[in-house]
């Protein structure tokens, strides 16, 4: 048996995991053999020795066999990441669009240019968000990609942004930084959103527009958190003329911190679920089983309780279904499961708290 010379030694391997066959194709290992504990112990071992050499490694079997595969790790980003160049392009054209209609401009028109502000509000606190798990993700040397953005023709022009992690998180130290990083770096792009918005001058729908009766109103509802800024700032979130409304950047940081409370479901693999996965431990998959029932709750109760319109209570059963598919595809399992520090444990309860001051039970209602 011919030893790999870039991996770590075969004797090194063997103290947890017998091996009877090497082979080395296209930059990746292959160890066949037998564990001689469990598959969680065997990568709790041999993942910092195969890290020291460059290498993410995995457990699994191959045609029936055990092997340990191990993959040169890719941090860096190679070649120009054109679908993300793409898809960022096309958001900014959805989001123009989308917010032309906020500010009541021609949307076919060269008008459809002056809803910049509106683009950059909200690409602004969904970039800086994903932007922040991207960082702690390279802090960590976890394989992750620039984000995508995902242009749709909603209210806003989008449906948020994603970044795609690859490989194993090192540890729970790694599984709540990255976790904790996109929604607090969120949340500040998102209150200098907010209060750059609300000292802008409000808008007014053309005369007569309320009295269409095929007009549609949005009326949006604002977090607790939305309501302390403006109260700080001293600037108002109502106006007595019912044609007068916020100015359009205000909707970027209420999309800021709608985003960051769904978000912050403590389930799977959203980002609540990474942050209390790294606080309780598997513990974590009891509370997860608890959300989608709360979510469910929740649209019974605007329904039946308070008679709000099916579309608008329809958010939560959408979410409570997500939620139920995310508590059965799990968490995330570190490598190394030791207890966080009650620093980070103190940011966790921060984050949360947050969390909780950027939920409205009626986030949006179409009327008309």
């Amino acid at each position: 048996m011919s030893e790999p010379q870039t991996g770590p030694p075969v004797s090194r391997i063997e103290r947890v995991f017998e091996v009877y066959e090497t082979d080395a194709d296209d930059g990746a290992l292959r160890y066949y053999g037998t564990p001689r504990t469990s598959g969680q112990t065997v990568l709790e071992e041999l993942w910092p020795a195969f890290r020291e050499r460059g290498y993410e490694v995995r457990l699994t079997r191959e045609y029936g066999e055990w092997v340990l595969v191990a993959e040169p790790i890719e941090i860096g980003i190679d070649g120009v990441p054109w679908t993300n160049v793409v898809l960022f392009a096309a958001t900014v054209v959805s989001t123009l669009f989308a917010g032309s209609l906020w500010y009541h401009l021609d949307p076919f028109s060269s008008e459809v240019l002056r809803a910049w502000p509106f683009t950059l509000a909200i690409m602004g606190v969904l970039g800086v968000h994903e932007f922040g798990h991207y960082v702690l993700s390279r802090y960590h040397r976890v394989n992750a990609s620039l984000p995508y953005f995902i242009p749709i023709p909603t209210l806003i022009g989008t449906m948020g942004a994603v970044i795609k992690m690859k490989g194993q998180i090192p540890s729970r130290k790694a599984l709540f930084d990255i976790g904790v990083a996109g929604p607090l770096a969120g949340l500040i792009a998102t209150i200098v959103v907010t209060v750059v918005g609300l000292h802008l001058p409000p808008v007014t729908a053309p005369a007569g527009l309320l009295g269409d009766p095929n007009a549609v109103q949005i009326e949006l509802g604002y977090p607790p958190l939305l309501e302390g800024l403006a109260w700080l700032v001293d600037q108002p979130l109502r106006y007595d003329d019912p044609a007068t409304s916020v100015n359009p950047v205000v909707i970027g940081g209420w999309v800021g911190m709608f985003v960051t409370f769904l978000n912050m479901i403590p389930v799977g693999q959203l980002d609540g679920g990474h942050i209390l996965r790294a606080i309780l431990g598997e513990e974590q998959d009891r509370v997860a089983a608890f959300v989608p029932a709360i979510l469910f709750s929740l649209a019974a109760y605007l329904y039946y309780v308070r008679e709000i319109p099916g579309d608008t209570a329809f958010i939560w059963v959408f979410w409570g279904v997500l939620a139920l598919v995310f508590s059965f595809v799990g968490s995330a399992t570190p490598i190394d499961d030791r207890k966080l520090g009650t620093g980070r444990i103190a940011i966790g309860v921060l984050a949360i708290v947050l969390g909780l001051l950027c939920f409205t039970p009626v986030p949006i209602q179409v009327i008309g």
